[in-house]
């Protein structure tokens, strides 16, 4: 099956003390883009895992895209059809 279109996102992450940081950036193929940011905190009591704050972090910032990308697209339907599309 060929693909019709691709999308490009980036992840980039810091790490400050407790605090993880998740940037992402999704290109979609009509230029839009669209950036949204996940954090994670670990407790002071829990032992260094650098892998599970990226994960936490990324994927709160991979839900927020999801709900721009939701928007996005009812937002369009709206404007096609001239009545109002109702996001879950």
């Amino acid at each position: 099956m060929p693909t019709l279109v691709g999308w490009h996102v980036e992840m980039e992450f810091s790490e400050e003390g407790h605090r993880t940081g998740a940037a992402a950036m999704l290109r979609l193929a009509d230029g839009t883009e669209m950036r949204a940011r996940g954090y994670a905190m670990r407790h002071p009591s829990d032992p260094e895992q650098l892998r599970v704050g990226e994960e936490i972090a990324g994927a709160r910032a991979l839900m927020d895209l999801a709900s721009q990308m939701l928007q996005k697209a009812h937002t369009e339907i709206d404007e096609a059809t001239g009545r109002r599309s109702h996001p879950l």
